[in-house]
């Protein structure tokens, strides 16, 4: 089973520094079941901490088992924001970052 944590502090590993150059955006994840954290991409580098900090350009609310389906491709994430499963304050900005971060 994919853990959470694991899979958000996988994120700058896989994070190529060159697609990111200039770039600078801040993520909320509240994970019901798993934790707060916030991801954060500042010019050529992402960091991912624990705890909600500063001002999101985007927040993401779900529970474990459902981020979990997204990941793995069992929950569509549009059906998951229409029955109220996902929460995505401003879905513009995740999208520009979701195939980055894996989620799609």
């Amino acid at each position: 089973m994919l853990d959470v944590k694991e899979f958000l502090f996988s994120l700058p590993a896989k994070i190529k520094p060159e697609v990111v150059e200039g770039i600078s955006t801040l993520f909320h994840f509240d994970i019901a079941d798993a934790g707060e954290f916030t991801a954060q991409i500042d010019n050529g580098k992402m960091t991912v901490t624990e705890g909600l900090t500063g001002e999101p350009n985007c927040k993401v609310s779900t529970s474990a088992d459902n981020f979990r389906k997204l990941l793995s491709g069992d929950l569509n994430p549009m059906m998951a924001m229409m029955t109220g499963k996902l929460k995505i304050s401003n879905p513009g900005e995740m999208l520009k970052y979701a195939k980055m971060f894996g989620l799609m």
